[in-house]
Parts: C-alpha cells; structure tokens; sequence
C-alpha cells in the first residue's frame, strides 16, 4: 500500500486516468457497434451517418492514447469499404 503523500496521490490520479481511458474506450466500441449493425442491416444511409459519428470518436481516442493511431486508421479503412460496399 501507498506509504507517502506523493504514491497516494499517484494512485488517486491512475484511478482517475483508468476511469477516463474505460468510459472512452466503450464510446469507441458503441460507435463501431452502431457502424457495424447498419451494415448489416444493409441501410447504407444509416451506416453513412453511423461513421460519419464514429470517425470523431475514433480520433480523439487515438489523440488522447487510449488506441494507438494506426489502429485507428485501419479501422476506419475497413469500416469506410464496408459502408461503401453496400448496394443502394
């Protein structure tokens, strides 16, 4: 356990950080769920929508550290040619 003022606080801010890095890491997976569902669903307006809100999200997690930046862009990649695939 924490023995000096400098290790608790250390812990009170890795907590914090871990609570900030989950809630983001589930918006990521929420918005590519949503992506993912109107695809299948095949509504290619939905889909469109759906990442034109994801993209933001997946950013800005890649910007704050909580995904690494190429993971980011291949899933986009991926993601964009799946919308695009659908025929409408």
């Amino acid at each position: 356990m924490a023995n000096n003022a400098s290790a608790r606080k250390r812990i009170r801010q890795t907590e914090k950080r871990t609570a900030r890095n989950k809630a983001r890491k589930s918006r990521v997976r929420t918005f590519l769920r949503q992506v993912e569902e109107a695809v299948k669903a095949g509504d290619k307006a939905a889909a469109q929508e759906a990442f034109r809100a994801a993209q933001p999200e997946l950013q800005r997690a890649a910007t704050k550290g909580v995904v690494h930046a190429n993971t980011v862009a291949r899933k986009l990649s991926r993601l964009s040619a799946r919308v695009k695939s659908i025929s409408a």
